[in-house]
């Protein structure tokens, strides 16, 4: 996929695989979209089965931790851990490594990127949110989402958040009715030559 040529945009699940995740897979599915789906590792190993499925079916896998504690006001040994687990958890599950990070909460700072770096991923933040996870309102979720929607743009969303699942089929149809094609993360950040412990986009503050 090339995101120069095309109007790309990429939907991003934190925090699963959550409970609705096989009904937000059967979407994907219908309407050959891709997603990345950074996962939580205490789910990876809970929800095998749909670990599985993302990998099978063409979506990526990224890193969301095991736990979601905030990566900033834990010891650089415990970020470490709660990589490696949930590395561990999803190559168990999909046969696959997460190559990119989702710090909790998107917040890191220089530890946060050191230990990234030895991981050898980049981490991967948002150009916007849908804000799924305060409203938990199907309209809103919509309304938002097509609001912030841009070419190459990475939009925050939760599929624990069963009012996102509802609302996916006529989100993405009107999605691609506006010209976008739903990719993963990885056809996004191609032509930005990432380095481990980077992090896109770049947080306020972090510009050089």
């Amino acid at each position: 996929m090339d995101c120069a040529q095309v109007k790309c945009l990429a939907l991003t699940f934190d925090d699963g695989p959550g409970k609705y995740a096989g009904t937000l897979l059967d979407t994907l599915k219908k309407y050959n979209a891709k997603a990345t789906f950074f996962l939580e590792g205490q789910y990876v190993k809970s929800r095998p089965a749909f670990v599985k499925r993302m990998a099978k079916e063409g979506h990526e896998l990224g890193n969301h931790s095991y736990s979601h504690p905030n990566f900033t006001t834990i010891e650089p040994d415990a970020v470490k851990n709660e990589i490696q687990k949930t590395q561990d958890a999803v190559k168990k599950a999909a046969g696959v490594e997460p190559k990119l990070l989702r710090p909790p909460y998107g917040m890191l700072d220089v530890q946060t990127s050191e230990v990234a770096a030895g991981f050898g991923m980049p981490m991967i933040l948002w150009t916007a949110g849908s804000r799924d996870w305060a409203t938990k309102n199907s309209a809103e979720i919509k309304k938002q989402t097509l609001a912030v929607a841009k070419p190459n743009g990475i939009i925050l969303m939760h599929d624990w958040v069963k009012q996102t699942v509802d609302v996916m089929p006529s989100l993405v149809k009107l999605l691609q009715s506006r010209g976008y094609t739903l990719v993963k993360v990885s056809d996004i950040i191609k032509s930005e030559n990432l380095q481990p412990g980077d992090a896109f986009p770049v947080p306020e503050g972090w510009e050089n």
